[in-house]
């Protein structure tokens, strides 16, 4: 099982044994039960900002029972508001664990060396949402670190200090992925199209991401900028890692 489907787990577990509390249910065990999983998910980023404020606020049980027998008077209402709650944590979660992209980016960056570079798509896909700035910036330096890691391997010589679409071009020429390289129309055309998509990660990141600073008018991005980023990102060097393997047959 995978961290964020552990997470997944954690949170439906606490909503049950809220739901069960609240509505005269439960066991001998949920006081201990329910201080293990509210730390679990206060110890993690994905999820600490998002729990329902009411977990943190409530250190154990006996808070929340203060709380939620005076705010709803009938088990259906305490349900129902349990269950909205944490209906975006939930749903949040849902779609980290269950994208098909994320899944397959994530498998073909984790056969792949450096180490780092699988870490740094983990740390993309953990930031989409509570941190988008960060994420933005990840996801430019996945595909420089991917550059770097190619170029090295072929002893193409580069400046440590280029900027992405002069590591990236150089990277393209490498693999024999630049658009010049090509005679066919529809070639050229895609691996253009390949080319611009970096060189809008690279704005993108310089506009949005938090490796600059910002002045009073500075643009703030939301979660849906970022997994733009990030996708973009894991596709295009889930492209560069599966044509490099083919190429030398790793």
């Amino acid at each position: 099982m995978g961290k964020q489907e552990g997470l997944y787990d954690a949170v439906e577990s606490l909503q049950n044994l809220l739901v069960q509390f609240a509505t005269g249910g439960g066991s001998e065990d949920d006081a201990d039960e329910y201080k293990r999983l509210r730390q679990l998910l206060l110890d993690e980023p994905l999820t600490a900002k998002r729990l329902p404020r009411f977990v943190r606020t409530c250190r154990d049980l006996g808070q929340f029972w203060q709380f939620i027998k005076y705010e709803f008077r009938t088990y259906a209402d305490r349900r129902q508001y349990l269950w909205n709650e944490f209906r975006p944590l939930l749903e949040a979660l849902e779609g980290h664990t269950k994208s098909p992209a994320d899944l397959a980016v994530g498998e073909a960056l984790k056969a792949f060396e450096p180490d780092s570079v699988h870490e740094l798509w983990q740390r993309a896909l953990a930031r989409r949402i509570e941190d988008p700035e960060g994420a933005i910036t990840l996801a430019r330096t996945l595909l420089e670190t991917v550059c770097k890691f190619i170029l090295d391997q072929q002893d193409v010589a580069y400046d440590d200090g280029s900027d992405l679409p002069k590591l990236y071009r150089a990277t393209a020429e490498s693999l024999q992925l630049a658009p010049s390289q090509h005679s066919e129309q529809v070639f050229r055309q895609v691996l253009g199209g390949c080319t611009a998509v970096v060189e809008g990660l690279g704005s993108l990141r310089s506009r949005l991401g938090d490796a600059h600073g910002k002045g009073r008018r500075g643009v703030k991005p939301a979660p849906r900028h970022a997994q733009l980023a990030v996708n973009l990102a894991g596709a295009m060097a889930t492209y560069l890692v599966e044509t490099f393997r083919t190429r030398t047959g790793e």
